[in-house]
């Protein structure tokens, strides 16, 4: 399953690049509107769905990633909406069940948390199949993930002080989020502006609140990890920021700025902060930590720093190489995971 997810992951990175007209194999090319499509529910449906299996240690949930990776590569075999669109919608299903029989057995915020970030890809995928633009799942996907990361820190972290203040925003903040992604299912202008308020809110809120602020200044993996969410956060409140300016808006000139701040800056921060711990746990492989890994959190970083101006600056062409340098810094990544794998197999044998 984690090979499907992989596979979604490649060809979405190539369909990004298509739509930034760089050559890209006629596959890939063909399949560019559907960049989203791969990224969120086929990739990350797949990894975060067949992680949620793990944690939960029974057989039915690992329905909701085999679904999520099948539904990629319909996709990619050009397979119609209704197939592509419910499979991804019984993904998502199943990973909603999942995270609401948690929530029902642990009745914490960060339960809680998790839960409506699943029922948000679930509506997202339902928007779609029905037969909506992408754009229109785009705020439900998106706060699916941003959901599952924030739930997943109050989870790992138990970093929710006790001060009821605190725990009422974080709420107040949930509240936000759900009025902009209503709001904008239902056609208003506005609602895309209060999703990003309520993001940019929750990006200030983690800043101050996670562990991480603490936790940066010890050695190692652990402040290795630390590093890839506070810049993660950063990335999460420039997205709210230009969201709020108009960039959520459909044919915005810093849409893709946008999008990418939070897809990429702050998703995929996530993504390489965690994968040396949950990698190992999923797979059940030893990924021992290296000052390398430090390398494509860099590449990442800079190269979306190229692209973002390149949006906000109205330079096709800087836009254009930034690009690449993105899908190259997620290659960077991919090839030091492994390289890492393969250090904690020759350790293991010595």
């Amino acid at each position: 399953m984690l090979v499907l997810g992989m596979i979604s992951l490649v060809a979405g990175a190539l369909a990004g690049l298509a739509r930034l007209a760089v050559d890209v194999p006629a596959l890939a090319q063909a399949r560019s509107i559907a960049h989203g499509a791969l990224m969120i529910p086929a990739f990350f449906g797949t990894v975060i769905g067949l992680e949620r299996a793990v944690a939960l240690g029974r057989g039915w949930p690992y329905l909701g990633p085999l679904c999520a990776g099948t539904g990629g590569l319909a996709l990619l075999a050009g397979a119609p909406l209704w197939l592509t669109g419910s499979l991804f919608l019984a993904s998502s299903a199943v990973f909603s069940a999942a995270s609401l029989s948690v929530a029902m057995g642990q009745r914490a915020l960060f339960a809680a948390t998790l839960a409506l970030g699943a029922l948000y890809w679930l509506a997202g995928n339902a928007i779609w199949l029905a037969g909506s633009d992408i754009a229109a799942a785009v705020p439900f996907w998106m706060a699916f993930l941003v959901l599952t990361i924030a739930g997943e820190r109050l989870e790992l972290t138990r970093f929710l002080p006790p001060r009821p203040a605190a725990r009422n925003l974080f709420i107040g903040l949930l509240v936000v989020i759900g009025a902009g992604t209503g709001m904008a299912a239902a056609g208003s202008s506005e609602g895309p502006r209060w999703f990003a308020l309520g993001l940019l809110g929750l990006a200030l809120w983690l800043l101050r609140y996670d562990i991480a602020r603490k936790t940066v200044r010890q050695d190692g993996l652990t402040r290795f990890v630390a590093v890839c969410l506070l810049s993660g956060y950063g990335w999460l409140a420039v997205g709210g920021a230009l969201g709020i300016a108009g960039a959520f808006g459909a044919g915005h000139p810093w849409r893709d700025a946008a999008l990418h701040a939070v897809f990429l800056g702050f998703v995929f921060s996530m993504v390489i902060g965690h994968a040396p711990i949950i990698f190992p746990a999923v797979m059940r492989v030893r990924i021992p930590y290296h000052a390398s890994f430090y390398v494509p959190l860099a590449a990442l970083h800079l190269s979306l720093v190229a692209r973002l101006a390149g949006d906000l600056g109205g330079m096709w062409s800087v836009r254009q190489w930034s690009g690449i340098a993105n899908a190259l810094a997620l290659l960077l990544f991919v090839l030091t995971l492994l390289a890492g794998v393969v250090r904690g197999a020759s350790s293991g044998t010595q």
